[in-house]
């Protein structure tokens, strides 16, 4: 089973909130909430690719000494397995904005389980919870 490498960050706000965007229609599992982030390409860390997702993605900027790592996720679809480091981040420049037509949401820790999302991001929630 091929092992697909994807980089993601619990963005937090000053009020403790967490960002989550929503899968747009016409992708995969259209319309499930998840955590910013994408493929980490060839060549490229985890780290870089997160900078790089949030630029194209959300139109902000930030730095790998501001990415923490959190937790991981590991999931088995069914053609592939996911491997998903995942960063915690606070500080940033810019507004998010989804800029690949996604509808963005910032959502208190304690309220992520009332979101659908895809079945590898479920188990993050209560590290999150713990966390924030």
């Amino acid at each position: 089973m091929k092992v697909v490498l994807v980089s993601a960050v619990a963005l937090i706000d000053v009020d403790g909130r967490i960002l989550l965007t929503q899968r747009p229609e016409g992708k995969s599992m259209a319309g499930l909430w998840e955590f910013p982030g994408g493929k980490v390409e060839p060549d490229e860390t985890p780290e870089n690719a997160l900078i790089r997702e949030l630029q194209e993605e959300l139109g902000i900027n930030t730095w790998a000494s501001c990415l923490a790592p959190l937790t991981f996720a590991s999931h088995s679809y069914e053609d592939f397995h996911l491997l998903m480091p995942v960063f915690a981040c606070r500080k940033w420049e810019g507004i998010p904005t989804g800029r690949e037509n996604q509808a963005l949401k910032w959502v208190r820790s304690k309220d992520l389980s009332s979101y659908p999302m895809p079945p590898a991001d479920i188990p993050l929630i209560p590290v999150l919870r713990d966390w924030t």
